[in-house]
């Protein structure tokens, strides 16, 4: 009843479509566009829906848009592809170029902080995960059940190749300009022998891959011959050779890569997330070829946030169909969303969409399919 009376004056909050002039509490008042505008009116819709990340964006000193500067330092590392002249920042806030090189970060050291998750942790695969499951025993767990006793290092990270106007995890934004970064060395030392796995997640893992794959590299020499499961939560915009070494690490370890699939419509992943979904397909796809390498557990976890007026069953059908059609067991979760960031005057999801985005998935063939944080449901 508490929550009500807190989001009570939110959920009668309308906003209009500045194309089509809808008004609906399903509308975002930063973006100030509707789902159907989007999806059918998209050379009109994106640049309003770009121009209100780049609002945002230049709250926090990070770059209105990719720069893509002829004469620039090119940065492979993500879908954004920037090309940074001298005292420029990335998109991602990270690296700048100093002298003609990119400094900021590197494999050896980051801009992350991090903590320890007691077993059996809330991640988004914990029901089909060897530290809730015992999935994978005893090669990948250390019992049959939930490993109780051990612990998760959680690692996150403080940048995104993303601008998701619904994110959980923003106050990272405020540290655009801080120097300080820690080593992958003293990040190891919190590994011990109670420690099973390693999320690393954000922010998002892409901006700083090269630090969490030579990290993860020293975490399993450290604990050669034990269990050390590791994991990336991601919205999956990595360089393909990356993404290749994370799918090896995870392979080897028992771990898992999650992709946070944001929408299905292009269009729609970039009105919502300032940046194209083709990279995340693409590397969806180029992953799934491993996953008959190692059944159980899973090698790939996907999940979707049903953020109300955007992600409705269309998307969710679409994400469903591409995934069944790599492998129908790819486990698939369905979160619901709670008000956040710029999207705080949004109202909770609600138990009739969730319960129709779930039978979506599922007519379209997939066959591990759940709704996580049901609790939020309304």
């Amino acid at each position: 009843m508490a929550r009500c009376q807190v989001f009570c004056p939110i959920l009668k909050r309308m906003a209009e479509c500045a194309l089509c002039g809808l008004s609906s509490a399903r509308i975002s008042s930063a973006l100030r566009l509707c789902l159907r505008c989007i999806r059918e009116n998209p050379k009109e819709a994106l640049p309003l829906a770009l121009a209100a990340h780049g609002r945002i964006r230049d709250s926090f000193g990070l770059p209105v848009s990719p720069p893509r500067e002829p004469g620039g330092v090119p940065c492979t590392l993500c879908v954004n592809a920037c090309r940074i002249l001298e005292g420029q920042i990335g998109f991602c806030g990270l690296r700048r170029n100093t002298g003609g090189e990119l400094v900021g970060v590197s494999d050896r050291e980051g801009k992350l902080s991090w903590y320890h998750d007691p077993l059996p942790t809330n991640c988004v695969a914990d029901w089909v995960c060897p530290g809730s499951t015992g999935a994978g025993h005893p090669r990948y767990a250390h019992r049959q059940g939930p490993e109780k006793g051990y612990k998760n290092l959680a690692v996150f990270f403080h940048a995104c190749s993303f601008d998701c106007l619904f994110c959980q995890n923003w106050h990272f934004r405020s540290e655009t300009g801080d120097p300080r970064t820690l080593s992958a060395e003293r990040l190891v030392e919190s590994v011990d022998e109670r420690t099973s796995c390693i999320c690393y997640f954000g922010g998002d893992p892409a901006p700083q891959l090269p630090f969490s794959l030579y990290a993860s590299r020293l975490a399993m020499q450290k604990r050669k011959g034990g269990i050390l499961r590791l994991c990336w939560e991601t919205g999956g915009s990595m360089s393909r050779e990356q993404l290749d070494q994370m799918v090896e690490l995870a392979l080897q370890s028992g771990g898992c890569i999650k992709f946070d699939l944001k929408a299905w419509t292009e269009a729609l992943h970039v009105a919502l997330t300032g940046v194209s979904n083709r990279a995340t397909l693409d590397n969806l796809r180029r992953a799934a070829q491993r996953i008959p390498e190692r059944r159980e557990p899973p090698l790939l976890v996907a999940s979707t946030l049903l953020v109300p007026g955007y992600i409705d069953e269309k998307e969710v059908a679409g994400i469903a169909r591409l995934l069944a059609s790599l492998d129908p067991q790819i486990p698939y979760s369905l979160l619901a969303f709670h008000p956040c960031f710029e999207m705080e005057d949004l109202p909770f999801t609600d138990r009739d969409t969730a319960q129709a985005c779930l039978e979506a998935a599922q007519a379209e063939g997939l066959r591990n399919v759940r709704l996580g944080n049901r609790h939020l449901l309304v």
